[in-house]
């Protein structure tokens, strides 16, 4: 069972989530890492509510979830748009399954992923075999994971080409920052605007064109909390924005606050 590297990008103040709940990462199985970027697990303890907030990723969960007083259950977590806030409280466990942008979609092969898009959808029947207190009733983190490990091989994904294609697309949007125009990007695939906004369409649940803006504010967030004195002009240019104002104007409609005073209360 291999931990995952602790990157904390669209986590909002990821320093005060970490004293709040025990947070870590493990790796699938390696038959699933074509799917599965990793598994994130979460246990906590508060004697006071807190309420835990996340620029989401393009890509869809699977969470089996325990409350205090609720029974367990599982959710598909499609991409959500704006800023996620989740209330945790008592005494919780969650187990959680982020798949790779494109991964998701072997899963569940006969919905394109645009559906699951902005939803929470509890106990999917898309997924009736799924079983919340086999995964998150063992004692044994290695239980934990061995348990999800079964439920996805159980449901036995076939590799599938175009979503390895999805996959790759925003690999490289992730990666390569001189990615900034959706027009550029498909020519450069050798592919007209419209299959690339088609193929992300069924196969990422977002169009090319939010997953670029996503990994700026992801970027711009994660350089917020990690350097006390960011140049936000010389990063609105590395980022490809026009100019400071628009990358203002997007990371305060994403994360609520403006780049300055969010650093600010950060640190």
């Amino acid at each position: 069972m291999a931990p995952v590297r602790r990157d904390t990008r669209g986590i909002v103040d990821a320093a005060e989530l970490f004293t709040h709940v025990d947070f870590r990462r493990v790796e699938p199985a390696e038959p699933l890492r074509r799917f599965v970027e990793q598994y994130w697990l979460i246990d906590w303890n508060l004697s006071e509510p807190y309420v835990s907030h996340v620029v989401p990723h393009p890509a869809v969960n699977i969470v089996f979830q325990q409350f205090a007083d609720q029974e367990p259950f599982v959710e598909v977590a499609g991409i959500q748009l704006g800023l996620f806030a989740q209330k945790l409280e008592g005494r919780g466990r969650v187990c959680g399954i982020k798949f790779r942008p494109g991964g998701f979609r072997p899963f569940a092969p006969e919905y394109p992923v645009t559906d699951w898009t902005g939803h929470r959808i509890r106990s999917p029947e898309v997924f009736p075999d799924a079983d919340p207190a086999a995964i998150l009733t063992p004692a044994e983190e290695k239980a934990r994971v061995a348990a999800l490990d079964t439920f996805l091989l159980g449901l036995d994904p076939r590799p599938d080409p175009q979503a390895e294609l999805a996959t790759a697309l925003v690999d490289r949007i992730h990666t390569d920052r001189t990615i900034r125009r959706v027009a550029d990007f498909a020519r450069a695939e050798g592919m007209s605007v419209r299959l690339l906004q088609r193929l992300f369409a069924a196969y990422v649940g977002v169009g090319p064109k939010w997953v670029i803006l996503r990994y700026r504010i992801h970027e711009a967030l994660e350089r917020a909390e990690t350097d006390k004195a960011v140049d936000w002009a010389a990063l609105a240019a590395d980022l490809g924005y026009a100019d400071q104002a628009h990358l203002v104007r997007d990371f305060a409609a994403t994360v609520g606050v403006p780049p300055t005073a969010y650093a600010q209360a950060v640190h």
